[in-house]
């Protein structure tokens, strides 16, 4: 791989901790949620922060596919929900679930397009057989 950025984020604490990225800029307590023992769902945990990443960088790659296809749409949108949960060997695994909205084309091209993504996505692409992703598409 050819790097073009990096960046670093710092965490102490773990799950009930703080996180840090090294320019200051994210800055933020984590804990835990409640489905996993916190005493309260206000605060950030490290899943909310990869639905977070997941989501934008997918609408980035997206928008790059459709730019590159000369398709004329209306603003797309990426909701990622993701779940953790304990996988057959023991531990913890993720799964993700894409719901892509590409309004103003058709069902199928939005399908094409998002799959499209999917293959761009640096997210996507080191995930890729790694845990269960979901992509669901709608043009509305």
């Amino acid at each position: 791989m050819k790097t073009i950025y990096t960046t670093a984020a710092k965490a102490s604490g773990g799950r009930n901790g703080r996180v840090k990225s090294e320019n200051g800029v994210l800055d933020m307590e984590i804990r835990y949620p409640k489905a996993l023992g916190g005493t309260t769902n206000d605060y950030a945990n490290p899943e909310m922060l990869f639905a977070a990443g997941y989501s934008a960088c997918f609408d980035s790659a997206l928008n790059l596919v459709i730019n590159k296809a000369k398709i004329n749409t209306g603003p797309t949108t990426v909701n990622a929900k993701v779940s953790i949960g304990q996988i057959d060997s023991g531990g913890f695994g993720l799964a993700v679930e894409l719901d892509v909205n590409i309004p103003e084309i058709s069902l199928d091209e939005a399908r094409s397009l998002t799959k499209k993504a999917h293959q761009v996505c640096p997210y996507s692409n080191a995930t890729k057989g790694n845990i269960e992703i979901k992509l669901n598409t709608t043009n509305n």
